[in-house]
């Protein structure tokens, strides 16, 4: 269309400069008798100019209906540009199935947030937002029981699935049935644990019962990886049946901003506008999620090329991405939740010569012989420079640590930030004035006269093998010995406690160990697993939490008071406390807090990345 007017306009200028236009438009040649036009045949340029005159007629009646069909041409081209405003997103780990009930994975959780949602969200501050709610319930407006035994949630009005059927509460109830079933293999069973019975009040009202008091009652259907699936669809498809319901699993309707056009497993997805979105209307009209390849394909694809909207889970070095991002298509963002990669010290005696009794807690009567030493634990953390492991090792996924519970902010602690200052003369200064020396002059120092030896294990990883290194160099400047020894994660984090005894990290046959673990929004459940009574032992097939094997009083009476006490600042108080008690016991060293790192084009707006829930939370929102 923008052809043809260029050549309308270039043909009419030229006609109009030599007055040819002029002189049609006055005298055109259909008006000339037939006399008229012999005599000019007699004088070939008079004749020539006649004959121009006709061409230039034509044309000027031709003129009309090039410039009403260009304008339509034009005009849906326009249209056509504006239908498609489509997301790109890579995903180079693919979706299996789109669906946070049949798998664990973020990358299907992701893929089905799209289309699923909760009953509410978790915001980049950990901070509860309604989602398919009207509220979130508290105890101040009546929807969490004095007794904290249930919790009510209120339904926006007017809720549609997307295909333009009505959501209600029938459909909460029934995604409770749904995963509870113990034969339906839901990978988010453990949400719902304590419920009791989830009950319709009315349309847009349900109660949840639990079992005892629950101080935090959001769990179940809050966050991503615990949304309402449709009664209607999904109602053949409980227990057994679940995973055969291909059909449903791979376009599961949806309350959310798009639904799902396309699924195929481990390749992709393509979702189009919700026509039926309560919402406001998304800027993009279609998204198209594409999964396979490496980390630094889908990164480059972002940062170098701009071929891409977004790019999930960037886990390489943190040097290729800044060089990546120095290119200016694109930016690199990173969210935190409360992942800590930590140090434990063996409160027990891990020496080979006990045999069964190795690394075993026999009721306090086998203590390590000094990594109980409160001046040589704090010593050890004193010496460690987390500001260059996270920004050497980490870049952009890490930020130094000095507490467990780094997460969500009105649980973080703010007095163990002198960590974040290595200090190894400070350190040197504590183990002398404490008469742990090194007597012999090997450069090993003694407590009790045994050398201040220890073996370090973890999993295979560069990461972790470089920062063996580093710590192994920072511990020989205060004079302590270190061997370090790594096996494979397969083996270290689920290998069995008795045939794969020297590798995994629950029998824990090494004076010290590093991994990274973190809790959930509320910690509660996390604290737990630091109680004495929780220490793994052969009597409990080591398959508790408290790895340490560290057992304190004070801990277990501050867990006692926090178990009982609701949401609020005496709860966030308590965290606090439990934490400090922990780390200032010099239990566990923390050194990096682990974040999640993604990409996306300077173009695109309204990214908020988020580690408490999908990366996808506000998707909704997403825009050029």
């Amino acid at each position: 269309a923008r052809r043809w007017f260029r050549w309308a306009e270039t043909l009419f200028a030229t006609w109009q400069k030599n007055g040819i236009v002029r002189q049609t438009l006055r005298n055109p040649p259909w008006t000339m008798k037939k006399t008229q036009v012999l005599q000019m045949k007699k004088h070939n340029s008079t004749f020539d100019q006649w004959n121009e005159r006709i061409t230039v007629a034509r044309h000027l009646l031709k003129l009309p209906v090039v410039i009403i069909l260009g304008i339509g041409l034009l005009g849906c081209q326009l249209v056509t540009d504006e239908e498609e405003q489509v997301l790109t997103v890579l995903y180079w780990q693919a979706p299996s199935v789109p669906s946070s009930y049949l798998s664990a994975g973020l990358k299907d959780i992701d893929a089905a947030a799209f289309t699923l949602e909760p009953l509410a969200k978790f915001d980049p501050d950990g901070n509860l937002v309604p989602a398919l709610a009207s509220e979130v319930p508290t105890i101040e407006n009546g929807g969490i029981s004095s007794d904290l035994t249930s919790i009510t949630w209120k339904l926006n009005k007017d809720v549609k699935w997307s295909d333009g059927s009505d959501m209600t509460t029938d459909d909460v109830v029934f995604t409770w049935v749904y995963c509870s079933n113990p034969d339906t293999g839901c990978t988010a069973e453990s949400a719902f644990d304590g419920i009791t019975g989830v009950e319709v009040i009315d349309s847009l009202t349900v109660k949840i019962t639990f079992d005892a008091p629950k101080p935090y009652p959001y769990t179940a259907f809050v966050g991503s990886a615990s949304p309402i699936i449709s009664k209607r669809q999904f109602a053949d498809c409980v227990g057994e049946a679940a995973s055969s319901c291909t059909e449903q699993n791979h376009a599961p309707l949806g309350t959310g901003p798009y639904r799902i056009q396309s699924f195929t497993p481990n390749e992709g997805a393509t979702y189009e506008r919700n026509p039926h979105f309560r919402g406001d209307e998304t800027y993009f009209d279609r998204v198209e999620l594409k999964g396979g390849g490496e980390a630094l394909t889908a990164a480059q694809s972002v940062l170098g090329t701009g071929e891409a909207d977004y790019a999930w889970n960037l886990q390489i070095e943190p040097q290729q991405l800044e060089e990546l991002q120095s290119e200016g298509k694109g930016t690199v963002v990173a969210a935190f939740s409360s992942l800590v990669e930590r140090i434990v010290l063996n409160q027990t005696n891990a020496a080979p010569s006990l045999g069964a009794n190795r690394s075993e807690y026999l009721d306090g009567d086998n203590p390590h012989p000094f990594l109980t030493y409160r001046p040589i634990q704090q010593a050890m953390s004193m010496s460690i420079d987390r500001g260059m492991l996270s920004e050497q090792l980490y870049g952009f996924a890490g930020k130094p640590a000095c507490n467990m519970i780094v997460g969500p902010p009105n649980y973080v602690s703010d007095t163990n930030d002198d960590c974040l200052t290595q200090d190894i003369a400070g350190a040197n200064r504590l183990l002398d004035e404490n008469g742990v020396v090194d007597a012999d002059g090997d450069g090993i120092r003694e407590y009790n006269g045994l050398p201040l030896k220890v073996r370090y294990q973890t999993s295979t990883n560069d990461v972790r093998q470089q920062t063996q290194e580093l710590v192994r160099d920072w511990w020989a400047e205060i004079g302590i010995g270190t061997e370090i020894v790594h096996h494979n994660a397969s083996l270290f984090f689920g290998g069995d406690p008795i045939d794969d005894a020297d590798a995994t990290y629950r029998r824990f046959f090494a004076d010290v160990q590093m991994y990274a673990n973190g809790p959930g929004i509320d910690p509660q459940n996390y604290l737990s697993d630091s109680l004495c009574k929780h220490i793994p032992t052969r009597d409990n097939n080591w398959s508790l939490g408290n790895i340490a094997r560290a057992c304190s009083a004070e801990y277990d009476d501050l867990y006692d008071e926090l178990a009982g006490t609701p949401i609020g600042e005496q709860r966030a108080e308590l965290v606090k406390q439990l934490n400090d008690v922990y780390v200032q016991g010099y239990y566990e060293i923390p050194l990096v807090n682990r974040g999640l790192v993604s990409a996306h084009l300077n173009t695109l707006k309204g990214v908020r990345m988020n580690a408490w829930d999908s990366e996808l939370w506000n998707v909704a929102e997403w825009h050029r």
